[in-house]
């Protein structure tokens, strides 16, 4: 019988579809990692780039000033590209990262829907996917990793 690193007993008969989902989920997080990086640099280089849709009324609980979410985006972006390349390489710290970053990613890219609404529900979704993918098959990309 396999073992994982933690020593964990697993199928000797793991999913090719499950190892296609994680390194989905994988090469997702490098895209959107690359993604909010280049939203990020744009808002802080040329803040006329992005401009809310509409008009942000006081109640809107996540109203920022553009290079600060633009500052949000690039920190965010660098993390989650390199959980995703953490991922790519089998590292199991990775998983449960790129989750927690998937969700705050896919808030950010909720509260961004003003700014840019198309790119924001398309960062959504794939988020959505991420976490769907590391969390239902992420464990049989770790055993592909050298140890």
């Amino acid at each position: 019988m396999l073992h994982d690193k933690e020593g964990e007993p697993m199928a000797e008969n793991r999913s090719g579809w499950a190892v296609g989902w994680t390194y989905f989920a994988a090469f997702m997080m490098v895209m959107l990692g690359f993604w909010h990086a280049i939203a990020g640099l744009s808002a802080i280089l040329k803040k006329s780039v992005y401009t809310p849709g509409g008009q942000l009324g006081d109640g809107y609980f996540l109203k920022f000033d553009v290079s600060t979410w633009g500052w949000i985006h690039l920190i965010l972006g660098i993390l989650i590209l390199l959980a995703g390349f953490g991922l790519l390489g089998g590292a199991v710290w990775a998983r449960t990262v790129g989750v927690i970053l998937a969700i705050i990613s896919a808030i950010a890219a909720f509260a961004w829907i003003p700014y840019y609404p198309v790119w924001g529900i398309v960062i959504v979704a794939l988020a959505v996917a991420v976490i769907w993918a590391l969390t239902t098959h992420g464990r049989d990309v770790t055993m592909d990793a050298p140890m």
